[in-house]
């Protein structure tokens, strides 16, 4: 239904963790957007104000104000059942933070990167090679018959070493 806003209602125990954890410099700017997202739903304020003062879409607090509410009574049996400062701390951290997503793991482990990358700092002469700078084709030529990958692109080496401060090895020199 449009203009429908789900309530926030915030105990005083929960509005003093959320206003902690805005106010700590350790907290990340996510969560410290979450938590003031939650305190100005509670506070009533409508879904177009919170979203033009904190710069973000509507969506957003949407989001929040859903999830707040949806844990409301978790919260509510926490505190009942006198969770220590710390644990009821973590419980408004974890339903603040993102939920975990699907995805393809990587296709790369950190060795095989790791293999690649200390590859690319040998001479090419130490293989065989008369040139005397790697280009990601010789380097997946090279990590390919070393048995460090089955397969890659130049292109995915190439940005295995720009990501580390390699620069582009495509570039040329001249």
């Amino acid at each position: 239904m449009p203009g429908y806003a789900v309530e926030v209602e915030v105990t005083n125990r929960q509005r003093t963790v959320l206003e902690a954890l805005v106010r700590t410099k350790h907290t990340s700017q996510q969560l410290a957007e979450r938590c003031r997202i939650v305190l100005m739903s509670a506070e009533g304020l409508p879904n177009l104000h919170q979203a033009e003062v904190l710069g973000v879409d509507r969506q957003r607090i949407r989001r929040w104000r859903r999830r707040w509410d949806a844990a409301q009574e978790a919260l509510v049996a926490a505190e009942q059942e006198g969770a220590s400062d710390r644990d009821f701390e973590d419980l408004v951290v974890t339903l603040l933070s993102d939920e975990k997503r699907s995805g393809a793991p990587p296709t790369f482990s950190p060795e095989q990167v790791a293999a690649i990358i200390a590859l690319a700092c040998e001479p090419p002469a130490d293989s065989g090679l008369p040139v005397s700078h790697w280009t990601p084709p010789e380097l997946v030529r090279e990590a390919v018959k070393r048995g460090i990958v089955k397969s890659i692109s130049p292109r995915q080496v190439d940005r295995f070493l720009a990501r580390r401060g390699f620069g582009r090895t495509s570039r040329s020199t001249g």
